[in-house]
Formats: structure tokens, C-alpha cells, sequence
């Protein structure tokens, strides 16, 4: 039987007061490669909060790689984000110190000690997402596409159980989407599962796979028609 790595039962979504989704039911099984797809303000990124605990989940029960998210208290949100890679639209990159030393700050911060442990594990990442000979570079001598790349990679340190990809190409253009897209299908093919908010329907029809979407306070999966060539 697969392993569910996400189970969301009854949630209710709230963004302070205010109900954003009701009644959500959804699950997640390692390995597999899930959209969240939606139009702006229907709940996308409160739904990715939740997940990362950046929102409190006080409805229902959720439950993410073995984290009951009802009982998530403040100080284990550092633990339940080493065991998620979570990549950002705008990257989050630290402009001051070279990749390599982005990289390094992460894993250092999250309890790394051994540097030739570091220096492998930085090594590997960034050979995942084909940036192995740009670690002495600083963000801002990178293109966008190059950018997420290294985020991606960063999302990659501690091994997650689960990758978060909120918006990744949100602002790439289309070319440059394809090509991070493609790094990750390649992780995904490794056995990384991966949860990716998107807006760009390109890239569904170009990689389907299964597909959540949130419109009207709640999210639903979309079962994506096959085109006359395809059938």
C-alpha cells in the first residue's frame, strides 16, 4: 500500500477571522507529483501556509509527513520544515553571501556541524538542479531561472519527504518555466513528492498529473480531459 505523506479531513482554512477554504479533503501519497491550481485570492497560498505552518490549523485534521498540524506548537514549525523543502516565487535567496554560502546557512541552521558533510551535501544539490559550477556566484549575478534553481536546490538539503513549490514559476518567463519545470519532473522521478501552486495551465497541459483546485472555498481535484490526439 502507498504511504500517505499529506491527509487534510474537515479543514477549515481561516486567514485570521476570515473563512478562505471550508471542508477540505484531500491526500497525498509519496511519490506523486500534485498541482494546486486556482485563480488569485481563492485560497492557494493559505492552503501552502497551513501546510508549513505559517497558519494555525484550528478545523479538522491534517496531518503532514507524521505532523499532526492541530497540535503543531510554535517552537517545532523549525523541525516540520526540515522535513518539507519549500521553494518560493521570490526565491528568498540571501543577496549578501554566495551560493554556496546560502546553501551552507541553511544547513548550518538547521543543525549541520561536519563541513565535508556540508561541502558533499551542497555538491549533490546543487548537481540535482544542474548548478554545480555556479556556487561561487551571488543571487544577483544570476538569472531568474538560475535563482530558482538554487532554491530548489536549498528546498533539497535536508532530504524532505515533501516539496512545497509555491508558485516556483510565477516569475520565470515561459521558457525559463519549462526548463525549472523539468528540474522538477527530474526530482520527482528520483521519488521526491511534490505539492506545486501553479497559475500556469502551459505547464499542466505540457506535464499533467493530478490536479487539486481551490474556487469557492474549496478545493476539489480536477480530472484533466485528454485531447482528441491523446485518446
Amino acid at each position: 500500500m502507498s504511504e500517505t505523506i499529506l491527509t487534510l479531513q474537515n479543514v477549515a482554512i481561516y486567514q485570521r477571522e476570515s473563512l478562505i477554504l471550508s471542508q477540505v479533503n484531500v491526500s497525498i501519497n509519496k511519490g506523486e507529483f500534485v498541482y494546486l491550481i486556482g485563480k488569485t485570492g481563492t485560497g492557494k497560498s493559505s492552503f501552502m501556509k497551513t501546510l508549513y505552518g505559517d497558519i494555525p490549523l484550528k478545523e479538522g485534521h491534517g496531518e503532514i509527513v507524521g505532523v499532526d498540524l492541530k497540535k503543531l506548537k510554535e517552537k517545532q514549525i523549525p523541525e516540520l520544515r526540515r522535513k518539507l523543502g519549500v521553494v518560493f516565487q521570490d526565491f528568498k535567496l540571501l543577496n549578501d553571501r554566495n551560493i554556496k554560502q546560502n546553501l551552507e546557512f541553511v544547513l548550518k541552521a538547521t543543525g549541520w556541524k561536519d563541513k565535508s558533510q556540508m561541502e558533499n551535501k551542497i555538491d549533490e544539490v546543487l548537481r540535482k538542479v544542474g548548478m554545480q559550477t555556479k556556487h561561487f556566484k551571488f543571487p544577483y549575478q544570476l538569472s531568474g531561472g538560475e535563482q530558482q534553481r538554487i532554491a530548489i536546490a536549498r528546498a533539497l538539503l535536508n532530504d524532505p519527504e515533501l516539496i512545497l513549490a509555491d508558485e516556483p514559476t510565477g516569475n520565470l518567463d515561459p521558457q525559463t518555466s519549462v526548463e525549472v519545470m523539468e528540474v522538477l519532473q527530474d526530482i520527482n522521478k528520483n521519488g521526491n513528492t511534490i505539492l506545486m501552486a501553479t497559475h500556469d495551465y502551459a505547464l499542466l497541459l505540457k506535464y499533467p498529473s493530478k490536479t487539486l483546485k481551490c474556487d469557492g472555498q474549496k478545493v476539489f481535484e480536477v480530472v484533466q480531459k485528454k485531447t482528441k490526439t491523446e485518446s
